[in-house]
């Protein structure tokens, strides 16, 4: 996403732009992290980037205000959601542009990486799993590489998008799935790591497939 971009550009051109020292400084440059995660779902341009950052020096400065707030306050999430919804349309189109890439009809982009020659899992089946999720800007929020160690779920415990996405592989092969944020995290996202509305990716082995034992008809009798 562009937000990444429009933020170096806009500290780059800022004369207060300083890099943190203290342990207070860094404390705050890693809240305006924070805060800069939460919005970069918006696709905000460099001027309605100013925009923001005016706003935020007026309230924390006790500037007179440009306008009432409070007369906008309604607005505001109706705005979030909208730019987030079209920020989103935006990397889930590009997604389904590349190479092997097709959309699946829940919104999913699936991109096989590498064909398997195994068996395909149903929802109910346990699956085996190495993984790495990023947010669109390419931050990394989990990874089982990273651990050292594959993750091992029944595929209808885990978020749809992983549900409906990995039903789609074989085993023995690798994809990368583009989620949209409905079908991940939602509106609450996973904070810290995960702002809400965000879309996702993930690249996926699908190492081994094992079928739920068939329900015991005398269990609790």
């Amino acid at each position: 996403m562009r937000t990444v971009a429009v933020v170096l550009a806009l500290l780059a051109s800022s004369a207060a732009a300083q890099t943190p020292k203290s342990e207070d400084e860094k404390t705050i440059y890693a809240l305006g992290l924070v805060i800069g995660k939460g919005m970069a779902q918006l696709g905000l341009s460099i001027s309605e980037l100013g925009l923001l950052k005016k706003g935020i020096s007026d309230a924390v400065t006790g500037a007179k205000p440009l306008l009432d707030v409070e007369q906008y306050r309604p607005k505001l999430q109706a705005f979030a959601t909208t730019r987030a919804e079209a920020a989103e349309k935006a990397v889930l189109e590009k997604a389904a542009k590349q190479k092997g890439a097709q959309a699946l009809p829940s919104g999913i982009v699936y991109q096989e990486l590498a064909a398997g020659s195994g068996q395909k899992p149903a929802a109910s089946d346990t699956v085996k799993v190495h993984y790495r999720g990023t947010l669109t800007d390419g931050t990394e929020f989990d990874s089982s590489y990273g651990r050292g160690q594959p993750m091992e779920f029944p595929l209808n415990q885990v978020i749809r998008c992983w549900t409906d996405g990995v039903q789609q592989m074989k085993t023995g092969g690798k994809a990368k799935l583009t989620c949209p944020s409905k079908l991940a995290y939602g509106e609450q996202g996973r904070p810290p790591k995960i702002p809400p509305n965000s879309t996702l990716v993930f690249e996926i082995e699908l190492l081994e497939v094992r079928a739920s034992a068939p329900p015991n008809p005398f269990q609790g009798k």
